[in-house]
């Protein structure tokens, strides 16, 4: 089975933000690790949302 990778994913950076770079990260960080950026973002949300959930 093929693996369709996409290039795209809709965020917003904020302008102060954009210096940082977070879009070409993630991708390099996908591209290291076989997975595709989508994987990568929801993983960070779910993980995001595990910390905050925690301290509640």
């Amino acid at each position: 089975m093929s693996k369709e990778t996409l290039d795209k994913v809709s965020v917003y950076v904020p302008k102060n933000k954009v210096e940082n770079r977070p879009i070409e990260r993630l991708a390099a960080l996908a591209d290291q690790q076989d997975r595709s950026v989508s994987y990568l973002a929801v993983e960070a949300i779910l993980d995001y949302l595990r910390e905050e959930e925690r301290k509640s």
